[in-house]
């Protein structure tokens, strides 16, 4: 299932989080309404300064979210060196407003998407966003021609601090990172926002291997090292404890306004092999150029490894460990070439068209990695297409 991405409804598609660029003004409209106010640092009291601030319209029964969007926002700007912000033009109507800055709570990091995720529509989830965050809400009535005033307050957020090594005692420098929390119900749920550039959690380790993660809530978490990769889903990770495996992973535990030091992850350089292979069509050997190759730990079918890319036919899986996995291929499919043009004069029957996609039946393949394995041939049969029904 699709993760949830914070995408804040904008001109230029403004991602939500603090240190968004300033959105250009709304100019003042006679048919609207404005709102104003001050946003404060709960924990200093002071002004929160070149916070964003969010206006969420509250749901409708019919809504219509865009792709994940939770809590969409409707309108946004940033406060200035007085904490003050001013948003001009807002069609009347109920909103919800809340305000993030770095360092103090964020809810694209506090939210349960596993939760939400589950949910059968947009509405659903649109209520249940608001009913995990209500506490850190503040509704607003707009009306035409009127001023709405709110003062809103940013909560000091929970830090987890670490370092990233190989096992040589060189820094990991440019990791990126995947987080997870532990629910009320003990289950466990990614933190963080799956972004424009795919990678939930934006920040990496730097030049030293050092790392922080903030914006956090009190909660309990484990920290796993993304290795780099061209999207998320494809990275190798390694998670808190030098494991590969999540359900093996340390945790850590925070509270409000902590800053926990001392999350560190060790990167081997040895004991990793490559799976690689071919994926082909069983009627003549066509390779397949779509579909998604997975590696799932055999005992859990925790994901592994995973790929969309597939270059003619061929997949490659970096970094894996030894161990006993199932080799899953699905979403297979290609399309035939096009049918060559009609010749001047003809009839017209051999017109140029794209014919209908083939897909291909989903398959599993159980593998026991103790090497390096890159000659893995997977032939899958074609799904039957069905023909139109008569009228």
């Amino acid at each position: 299932m699709a993760r949830w991405r914070w995408l804040c409804i904008l001109p230029a598609a403004c991602l939500l989080l603090a240190g968004c660029e300033k959105r250009k003004a709304n100019k003042p409209d006679p048919t609207k309404g404005t709102v104003t106010g001050v946003v404060f640092c709960a924990d200093t009291g002071k002004p929160a300064r070149f916070a964003t601030v969010i206006l969420s319209a509250a749901p409708k029964n019919d809504e219509k979210l865009e792709p994940g969007n939770p809590l969409p926002a409707t309108e946004s700007t940033v406060t200035g060196l007085d904490g003050r912000f001013t948003i001009e033009a807002v069609a009347p109507g109920r909103y919800l407003a809340f305000a993030v800055l770095d360092g103090y709570l964020d809810p694209s990091m506090g939210l349960d998407f596993t939760r939400l995720n589950a949910l059968a529509s947009d509405g659903q989830r649109h209520r249940d966003a608001i009913e995990q965050w209500k506490d850190h809400l503040t509704e607003v009535t707009v009306s035409v021609r009127r001023t709405s005033d709110l003062t809103l307050q940013v909560e000091r957020a929970a830090e987890i601090d670490g370092t990233v090594t190989y096992d040589d005692g060189s820094p990991a420098i440019g990791m990126h990172f995947q987080l997870f929390r532990k629910t009320a119900k003990g289950d466990w749920t990614e933190a963080g926002t799956a972004l424009l550039s795919g990678w939930s959690i934006s920040q990496t380790s730097n030049s030293h291997g050092h790392f922080s993660l903030t914006n956090l809530s009190a909660g309990e978490y484990t920290v796993c090292a993304l290795m780099p990769a061209d999207e998320q889903d494809a990275a190798p990770r390694v998670c808190l404890g030098n494991t590969f495996r999540r359900k093996d992973a340390k945790t850590v535990k925070v509270q409000s306004g902590e800053s926990v030091s001392g999350a560190d992850i060790e990167i081997p350089l040895s004991g990793l092999h490559t799976v690689a292979g071919t994926i082909s069509a069983l009627s003549d050997g066509h390779p397949l150029g779509h579909g998604t190759v997975r590696l799932l730990y055999a005992d859990d079918r925790e994901v592994a490894r995973q790929t969309s890319d597939l270059d003619e036919g061929s997949f490659t899986l970096e970094y894996v460990p030894e161990g006993k996995y199932i080799l899953e291929v699905s979403g297979a499919e290609d399309a035939e070439p096009k049918a060559p043009e009609a010749a001047p004069g003809d009839s017209g029957a051999a017109a140029s068209k794209t014919n209908a996609v083939h897909h291909y039946a989903d398959k599993e393949l159980p593998l026991n990695v103790l090497g390096d394995m890159d000659a893995i041939q997977i032939q899958l049969s074609a799904v039957p297409i069905e023909k139109p029904k008569e009228q």
